[in-house]
């Protein structure tokens, strides 16, 4: 078998008869590949939606951090003489201080995850523009 008859066995007869294709690119194998529907596009919706859920665990967490001191008022007064009284106010600090980092986390990872959305959206909106011009030759082909 020569090297062009086991090409068109592969690949289809040049006359545009059928042709080889991967699995993944068949229009109906709902897989990726070289199907003409197939868009790839990044959505910045989840990366925004991302951002909030942080900003909004910020703010809850400041919320919770902030109710522990008034929630502790008058304990010294009614704890007095325990040895509990100790114990309680390591604690509460302890609270304060993990409640404090993931306060502090989330809205570091609140402004990452604005910029990743922008950059992203960014991103998608370049490649977009540098397709523009590209038609692939048929447009010129059909003005001759």
């Amino acid at each position: 078998m020569s090297y062009s008859e086991r090409w068109q066995e592969l690949f289809g007869p040049i006359d545009g008869g059928p042709a080889m294709k991967l699995a993944s690119a068949a229009p109906d194998s709902g897989g990726g590949g070289g199907g003409g529907d197939m868009d790839l596009k990044h959505s910045k919706g989840p990366w925004t939606s991302a951002s909030a859920t942080a900003g909004d665990l910020r703010t809850n967490t400041e919320t919770s951090r902030s109710a522990l001191g008034p929630g502790h008022e008058g304990v010294d007064a009614g704890a007095a003489g325990l040895s509990s009284l100790a114990a309680l106010k390591t604690v509460m600090t302890s609270w304060e201080e993990r409640l404090q980092s993931v306060r502090d986390e989330c809205e570091q990872l609140k402004g990452t995850l604005l910029k990743v959305a922008k950059e992203m959206g960014e991103t998608d909106a370049a490649v977009d523009a540098s397709f523009k011009g590209v038609d692939g030759g048929s447009k010129a082909d059909e003005k001759r």
